[in-house]
């Protein structure tokens, strides 16, 4: 099973998968004129600006939608997760630093790409009988491009996905982190993971929406809080590690020590795919939490997509990534050691408790990415199965929990990488399709 899994995520993450993701998100940057550069006063003015003006919430009287803040911290919660701590040194441990650079060079078309998939979301999302917004990329393709086996597909993979990526990845990294610091075994965090997840899935992407709210800023800051303390005690370092950074991004180097070299080719390769495993753009998953947003203009949903890749990987990775280089922690020994673990050693570096710090913070991501993701996938078995495919889906997915906090984590991580890659294929190429109905001006008679 393992020669399998691992045969399938190189097959899947080939030299072809990396130039269909870019190319998107080439298609998108310049479609729109580097629209996340030459407009940012505009995405950060409908975003955090209305946010602190308090206009996201001018809809929420309708309950069969949650506010655009809501809708964009269940995306957020899925995308900030374990991807962002044991993802980033797992990219260092086999693509060296320069991986670092070919995440950011991810991030930044996967904005634009982001941007498309939560435009055409919004703009093909219907209420069903119930009142209820149904969308995201299987609609699309659905209803846009008009090819329901393409979002059959689609809903197939994403459903795998969610048990992959979404649930058994995220369990997997807490229980090992909570393990090594707390010594809890990965049965019980296992098992309590499963009770507190059944407590939220019970109700349905309202009680989803307020403990995301509330949820992904706390944890965020704690992260960052930490983060940014190790940073400032080794402050003097922190350009000697950007400098490594592009130094490795093309260049074959030996790693430090004389243990392995870093090719090229694996800096880009391990940078793009962690990269996308972190902000997931161009996979289409996000969507689904953007569509049940009470906005109205295709465009302002877009927007919250921009800002979130931009605070997962730009803010969030960079800062994972310099953390493990200021503190010089041997990433470059990959064997037998696990990103978590590496990771926790630099905060251990200079917090007293770092591991355990580290290994409280892992959980949190970890649980928060496993809802997220759990509305996902519930929202592909309902549209491939009905009321009925929903709660056994449900089901399913909160028993998953504990053989995945206990199956060992490199087959773990290559299965995820797999299916992320499986349902990436679809909805690349229904944004191929669909792209040039993409719009970034507003419209003289809409809203927003």
């Amino acid at each position: 099973m393992t020669n399998f899994i691992h045969s399938l995520q190189e097959f899947v993450w080939g030299p072809g998968m990396l130039v269909f993701f870019l190319g998107a998100g080439i298609r998108f940057t310049i479609q729109s004129g580097f629209f996340q550069i030459t407009k940012i006063h505009i995405w950060l003015g409908n975003t955090l600006g209305a946010l602190r003006k308090g206009k996201t919430v001018k809809n929420f009287k309708e309950s069969t939608s949650v506010t655009q803040f809501q809708s964009f911290c269940t995306a957020l919660a899925a995308t900030l997760g374990t991807g962002n701590i044991t993802g980033v040194a797992t990219a260092l441990m086999f693509g060296g630093p320069g991986a670092v650079f070919w995440m950011w060079v991810s991030a930044f078309f996967g904005m634009m790409t982001t941007y498309a998939e939560n435009f055409l979301g919004i703009k093909y999302r219907y209420k069903d009988e119930k009142g209820q917004w149904k969308g995201g990329a299987m609609v699309y393709m659905e209803r846009g491009l008009g090819c329901k086996p393409l979002a059959v597909v689609f809903a197939v993979c994403c459903l795998g996905a969610s048990f992959g990526m979404g649930n058994m990845v995220q369990g997997n990294s807490m229980a090992v982190g909570l393990e090594k610091a707390f010594h809890v075994p990965a049965f019980l965090s296992g098992s309590l993971c499963m009770i507190a997840m059944a407590a939220v899935l019970t109700g349905g992407m309202k009680r989803i929406a307020v403990l995301t709210e509330k949820l992904v800023p706390v944890m965020a800051f704690i992260y960052l809080s930490g983060a940014l303390t190790v940073l400032f005690f080794y402050r003097n370092r922190i350009g000697e590690a950007f400098v490594l950074i592009f130094q490795d991004a093309f260049h074959t180097s030996a790693a430090v020590g004389g243990v392995t070299g870093y090719s090229v080719k694996q800096a880009v390769r391990m940078g793009i795919a962690r990269g996308i495993f972190s902000n997931e753009a161009g996979l289409g998953s996000s969507v689904m939490a953007h569509a049940q947003s009470d906005v109205e203009e295709p465009r302002i949903q877009g927007m919250w997509g921009i800002l979130e890749v931009f605070i997962d990987t730009i803010l969030v990775c960079t800062i994972t990534a310099l953390v493990i280089l200021v503190s010089e922690v041997p990433y470059y020994q990959n064997a037998g050691m696990d990103g978590t673990t590496l990771t926790g050693m630099a905060f251990a570096s200079v917090i007293p408790w770092g591991k355990e710090f580290l290994a409280g913070s892992t959980a949190l991501f970890a649980f928060a990415t496993m809802i997220g993701w759990s509305y996902f996938g519930a929202q592909t078995a309902d549209y491939l199965a009905g009321e009925k495919g929903v709660k056994a889906y449900r089901l399913c997915y909160i028993l998953i929990t504990l053989p995945g906090c206990m199956v060992a984590p490199t087959m773990i991580w290559e299965l995820a990488d797999a299916l992320n890659g499986m349902m990436a294929i679809p909805n690349l190429l229904a944004l191929f399709f669909l792209g040039s109905e993409v719009e970034y001006k507003k419209r003289k008679n809409n809203l927003g």
